[in-house]
């Protein structure tokens, strides 16, 4: 579980859609399992990388169980018709994410966690070597932020890589087992967090104060004190 770590437009979202194939990649190479992104068809791309926008306008209309559906996409060999192992997977998702129940409802009528769980669920059934998460726990209360975050982890558990952007330092250095920091479009550091979040690198990348330290756990927490920029 990898994390993207750093302030708003520093290019963290940019660089999951460049991955992903959703912005055009002007310079450089991107390769997923050894497969170059930019020279495979959108189908096989799709094997390979699925992705949990922060936001989901697009399917709020649709019930829950179709929008999972789509991540079977990919796999579906005749337009709009499903195998019985399609369904088989679809229910096991919206099982695991704790969604069953809610398989009818219209994706606007979740909670906000609910409806992060949906679109993780979605991307899960996608079956992809890659998962890219943007802003997960945006919105959410301390429940459902630690509850998502849990489900994530549990994929990285599976052998699938995860690669999250997330403001909340804190909940990052928890989760991740390896980070990049970004600051204007490019990375400034990089390896696991307890050893390169530090209030030197709060200082130079978010223009802040902060204390960091370590709780009874060993887990890393930042604590924001003041700005250290111009205001």
């Amino acid at each position: 579980m990898v994390g993207l770590i750093g302030p708003n437009g520093c290019g963290k979202s940019t660089l999951m859609k460049c991955i992903s194939r959703i912005h055009k990649v002007t310079e450089g190479k991107i390769f997923v399992d050894k497969q170059d992104m930019l020279k495979i068809n959108a189908h096989e791309a799709s094997k390979l990388v699925a992705t949990v926008p922060a936001e989901v306008d697009q399917v709020q209309s649709m019930s829950v169980m179709d929008m999972v559906m789509l991540g079977r996409y990919p796999y579906v060999e005749k337009l709009w018709w499903e195998t019985d192992e399609d369904e088989a997977i679809i229910r096991n998702a919206l099982k695991k994410f704790g969604i069953y129940e809610h398989r009818k409802k219209q994706v606007s009528m979740l909670s906000s966690g609910e409806r992060q769980r949906a679109l993780i669920a979605k991307a899960y059934v996608q079956e992809p070597e890659l998962l890219l998460v943007d802003e997960p726990t945006s919105h959410l209360d301390l429940k459902f932020k630690l509850n998502v975050m849990e489900h994530l982890r549990s994929l990285a558990k599976t052998g699938m890589t995860l690669m999250v952007a997330e403001h909340d330092i804190s909940l990052m250095s928890r989760y991740c087992d390896y980070c990049y920091i970004m600051k204007q479009g490019k990375i400034v550091a990089s390896g696991v967090p307890g050893e390169i979040i530090t209030e030197d690198l709060m200082r130079e990348v978010y223009e802040v104060e902060a204390r960091v330290g370590k709780d009874i756990d060993g887990e890393v927490y930042v604590l924001p004190k003041r700005s250290a920029g111009e205001v």
